[in-house]
């Protein structure tokens, strides 16, 4: 494909995709133009292909979503893999697998450092969400607190559950513990398939 036709695509495809992923992530236009600092009307005939953006639109609307300016505007460079950001949040360190464009599934690696000898036997505060959350214990000792019961994960273990349930996980062992998760926010579950045993 000729950069020229490549371009004209991209373009094409830009208003639809800025409305699906604005509506993907549950905002309104009045909420993205008070993060952006772009008019209601700018962004209304954005999305519409009214309007081709520049980038004094694209740049403030990639920092709202938090994605990088090639994956906003869906201009690939055909590199499949993705180029994560490491978060650490109370002492809890995320490393997306997936990209974010919005619903669906995604998957972290998650770490969490070894708790000093005090903090073994303390169980973790507990939230509760929209979603649905299936976790695989690479290494280590996970506690899952699933509602009233706590269960210890370890290696090659996996949990499924709803997350409107209270839940909350802590290191039940001496060294780093490392796992796993896949999170949907409108409740998507896995579904493995296996194929049928031959005969």
């Amino acid at each position: 494909m000729a950069e020229d036709d490549q371009l004209t695509d991209v373009m094409t495809a830009l208003g639809p995709r800025l409305r699906a992923l604005r509506q993907a992530r549950g905002t309104t236009l009045a909420r993205l133009s008070g993060a952006t600092g772009i008019s209601v009307s700018t962004l209304s005939r954005l999305e519409s292909g009214q309007r081709e953006p520049t980038l004094r639109h694209l740049l403030p609307l990639a920092r709202a979503y938090r994605l990088p300016l090639d994956e906003l505007v869906g201009s690939h460079t055909g590199d499949p893999r993705v180029h994560p950001r490491p978060v650490v949040r109370d002492g809890q360190t995320w490393i997306p697998l997936t990209r974010h464009l919005g619903g669906g599934l995604h998957a972290y690696k998650q770490i969490l450092p070894a708790p000093a000898a005090a903090d073994r036997t303390a169980r973790p505060m507990q939230g509760s969400h929209e979603g649905h959350e299936w976790l695989y214990v690479l290494s280590g000792r996970l506690l899952l607190a699933l509602g009233d019961r706590d269960l210890v994960l370890t290696a090659g273990e996996t949990a499924e559950f709803d997350t409107r349930v209270p839940h909350g996980v802590a290191n039940a062992g001496d060294r780093p513990v490392e796992w796993i998760a896949l999170y949907g926010a409108q409740g998507e579950r896995m579904h493995v398939r296996v194929r049928p045993a031959d005969g």
